[in-house]
């Protein structure tokens, strides 16, 4: 049996690196800031760089190369995107046989435009991933002991049916939502309950608490009252967990960033790889936070994935502190 599968979304992804992608700050724009070009120019590309993403992969990628079997549902076209993603999951030993491929469909694409400083901005082409329907996953057949689910393009009755099944059959369930779910907050607090691992940046989890803290501690501890286990990140301020009464909190080593995509992505599959070798919160909080690092230091979701489980002085590196409240 399959240990991991993952559900979510695929997709092709371009890297372009120019520095001069500037930001801007402007409170014209959501988030106080705008990654800008002069308009009309032509603008010098440093560099290109191909690769492939979406949560289902990226979260596939950490959990294969950290021994474990693993399996992936997404949905890709019949074109040339779509076969550059299946050639990536098959090199990389994934176990692809539920992954649906749509007759004249086209495959997600985005466009990631990466500042000097890591900061990037995405152009998002949705394609068939953006169409997840009951259909396209084997409920009668599926067997795994994780499944690891990203975004669904807001379809909280596929997420129901999901998370239905993992308690059918006995598995764990971790679910890291889009923002298509999270735009139907209420009804996705109401699915979560009682799920294994809830995994949500900051802003992620003050919409789906609807609690305006920027208290990552204060934040993870309200999930944990939906989830058995809260995960709350936060950039390079570290990254924040709940469980019952505990509370902890990750202090990264702050390392450079050279694009941060694939960061959350990174992070809450080392988390749920720790979890699922039946490692604690502490060692979990440890895992994601040395793949996400290692992420971060290259372009592209998977190129810094962790290729080996950490060593033991690896993880101590990464500082945990945990109080009781």
């Amino acid at each position: 049996m399959i240990d991991i599968i993952t559900i979510g979304s695929a997709t092709r992804d371009v890297f372009l690196s120019s520095k001069d992608f500037q930001v801007i700050q402007s409170e014209k724009f959501a988030g106080g800031a705008a990654e800008c070009v002069t308009l009309g120019a032509k603008i010098d590309v440093e560099d290109c760089t191909l690769s492939t993403g979406g949560g289902a992969t990226n979260a596939a990628a950490t959990f294969v190369k950290l021994g474990f079997e693993t399996g992936i549902i997404t949905r890709i076209g019949d074109d040339e995107p779509g076969r550059d993603i299946l050639a990536d999951l098959l090199s990389l030993k994934i176990d692809t046989s539920l992954v649906k491929n749509v007759k004249g469909g086209k495959t997600a694409y985005s466009t990631l435009l990466t500042t000097s400083s890591g900061e990037r901005t995405a152009l998002v082409y949705r394609g068939v991933s953006a169409e997840f329907a009951a259909s396209d996953i084997p409920f009668k057949t599926l067997k795994c002991s994780w499944l690891y689910v990203s975004s669904l393009s807001g379809n909280i009755e596929l997420l129901t049916k999901i998370v239905a099944h993992a308690k059918k059959m006995n598995a764990k369930i971790a679910v890291n939502p889009g923002g298509g779910e999270l735009a139907k907050a209420p009804q996705l607090r109401q699915i979560l309950t009682g799920v294994d691992v809830i995994l949500v940046n900051l802003e992620e989890a003050q919409l789906l608490t609807g609690m305006d803290t920027k208290d990552g501690k204060e934040l993870a501890g309200a999930l944990a009252k939906v989830s058995k286990i809260a995960v709350v990140t936060d950039g390079g301020k570290g990254a924040y967990a709940a469980q019952a009464k505990s509370r902890y909190y990750a202090k990264n080593r702050g390392v450079k960033s050279i694009s941060r995509t694939g960061a959350g992505d990174a992070f809450g599959s080392g988390c749920v790889a720790a979890l699922a070798k039946g490692l604690d919160i502490e060692n979990a909080l440890q895992v994601g936070t040395l793949n996400a690092e290692s992420v971060i230091q290259h372009v592209g979701a998977k190129k810094g994935i962790l290729t080996k489980w950490p060593k033991t002085k690896e993880l101590e590196e990464i500082k945990v502190f945990v109080s009781r409240v």
